[in-house]
């Protein structure tokens, strides 16, 4: 596909697995965000029951949300919890879980590479740190969010995607329903997640919260 900057752009797609094998590393557990600190007084908001994510269409979907070329993340936005940050591109770790940016840049969020672009036919999938030994990170306002709220991210070929979200949940790790999450709809769709549910010192937090979104648009 064309990139607007081949030697970025063009390296992290030949990496790209094909979606079978990404599923199969996901279904196994893996594919989940490290624990954060959770060491202040107040505790990131979780998600809603209202918010669980249902197989509607946004009224927003027009003949504009068709899917994008390949384009590396550059920066995602979310209005409605005050995110404006840059994006880095994250693979998988060493023991197989998907990489977080580096945890002491509060405001830095991370694209896995294992997936589409944002924007592509198929499923997006951007992560970031709910907090650090600071406190507060990129994602700790990110289970606040509600149905109809937008996430946009500038891509580098300088168009951006927009989403909007149609579901807020939290899942256990140790059952993170991994077919749900990342499954390929047919559409161009975005997954946005941080560590969410119950935290204790010996573990930290045993959930993640995922955003499911689809594009609307894009511009």
């Amino acid at each position: 596909m064309p990139s607007s900057q081949p030697g970025e752009d063009e390296e992290p797609q030949k990496k790209r697995a094909p979606w079978g094998v990404l599923a199969l590393v996901l279904l196994t557990g893996l594919a989940l965000i490290r624990n954060g600190s959770g060491e202040f007084d107040v505790g990131p908001p979780q998600p809603a029951s209202a918010a669980a994510a249902d197989s509607g269409t946004p009224s927003g979907v027009t003949a504009k949300t068709a899917a994008l070329p390949y384009s590396m993340a550059d920066r995602v936005r979310i209005p409605a919890i005050q995110v404006d940050s840059p994006v880095t591109p994250v693979g998988l770790d060493s023991d197989g879980w998907v990489g977080a940016p580096p945890p002491e840049n509060p405001n830095l969020a991370g694209w896995f590479t294992g997936a589409v672009s944002p924007g592509e036919k198929g499923t997006a999938v951007v992560d970031g740190h709910v907090d650090n030994e600071q406190g507060p990170a990129v994602f700790y306002g990110l289970g606040a969010l509600k149905k109809g709220n937008r996430v946009e991210v500038r891509r580098k070929d300088g168009k951006t995607a927009v989403f909007e979200v149609y579901g807020v949940e939290v899942f256990s790790k140790s059952d993170f329903p991994g077919n749900r999450v990342y499954r390929n709809t047919g559409r161009a769709e975005l997954r946005v997640i941080t560590c969410g549910g119950g935290f204790t010192k010996q573990n930290g937090y045993d959930g993640n919260v995922v955003v499911f979104a689809r594009m609307v648009d894009a511009r």
